[in-house]
């Protein structure tokens, strides 16, 4: 008789991991994290608890995850933050553990160009909400949770500026935007429902926009741009303003400023991709 093919190990219930993940959030809020690394952490764990099939898995288990993320062409960048999200997790269970910080790679490998970001908005030109969020972003130089974040007061319409609260690093600060950008800003708020809510953008539902939302808006118009090329919200709102700042000639201090770098070393990134201001530096300065 042939034998069945059936595995009768017990396998952990990976359901059990819930109880874990409420617990690292409770402790993450208790130690002064900001709620957009809170939630940062927090799916990077899961998804870790959830791959080892165990709500406390051994350290050894750590390790074999992040060779795996390494094998499966991680960014530097990515694996860091996920030797952050483990090193809270493991450190809330009294275990003293972590991974060796990788230095990021400091290069910018890609940006859309104006005719890219012209797409992309031509894509949601329909959408009145959907193409003031991507103008505030990209023209504001915003990071995904400093839009999510922003307040109906934050919006300065007469100066044409926005406040920025708790930025990275938990700074503040005052930021630009375009009057182009505030004239749809003012299309999208007259049409916006009147609720019981701060925040400048609201759902569908009437609830505040969270960066899993956005991230996926944002990749809906890029697939109907037929814009093809690697990059997400991130070289959307920061690496491209930035990179095309620079190649029409704008001084790397103000770049600086404008995206509100500490360390104008990150500042200087962009300037690989600038090969149009380097022919007219080269053209204008080289003169015999």
């Amino acid at each position: 008789m042939k034998k069945l093919s059936v595995d009768w190990n017990i396998k952990p219930n990976v359901g059990d991991v819930k109880p874990e993940i409420i617990k690292y959030r409770r402790y993450l809020q208790n130690i002064g994290l900001r709620s957009s690394t809170i939630d940062s952490h927090t799916y990077r764990v899961r998804k870790f608890l959830v791959w080892a099939e165990d709500p406390c898995p051994s350290i050894e288990k750590a390790a074999e995850y992040r060779e795996m993320q390494i094998a499966n062409g991680f960014a530097r960048s990515s694996l860091n933050n996920l030797g952050f999200a483990l090193k809270h997790f493991y450190r809330m269970n009294e275990i003293n553990f972590s991974f060796p910080f990788m230095k990021p790679n400091d290069q910018i490998p890609y940006y859309f160009n104006e005719t890219d970001i012209l797409a992309i908005f031509e894509a949601a030109s329909r959408h009145i909400k959907h193409l003031a969020m991507l103008q505030t972003l990209f023209y504001g130089c915003l990071r995904a949770s400093e839009l999510c974040d922003l307040d109906l007061n934050d919006l300065n319409m007469q100066d044409s500026k926005l406040r920025v609260r708790g930025g990275k690093g938990g700074k503040d600060g005052l930021i630009f935007i375009k009057n182009d950008v505030i004239q749809i800003v003012r299309k999208y708020l007259a049409a916006r429902p009147s609720i019981e809510s701060n925040a400048l953008f609201i759902t569908d539902y009437g609830r505040r926009w969270d960066r899993k939302d956005l991230w996926r808006m944002f990749s809906y118009y890029k697939f109907k741009s037929g814009v093809t090329k690697p990059g997400g919200l991130h070289v959307f709102s920061r690496h491209s303003p930035a990179t095309l700042m620079i190649a029409n000639g704008c001084d790397i201090s103000i770049v600086q400023k404008i995206l509100r770098h500490n360390d104008i070393k990150t500042t200087l990134r962009y300037t690989h991709v600038s090969d149009k201001t380097q022919r007219e530096a080269y053209e204008k300065f080289l003169i015999l």
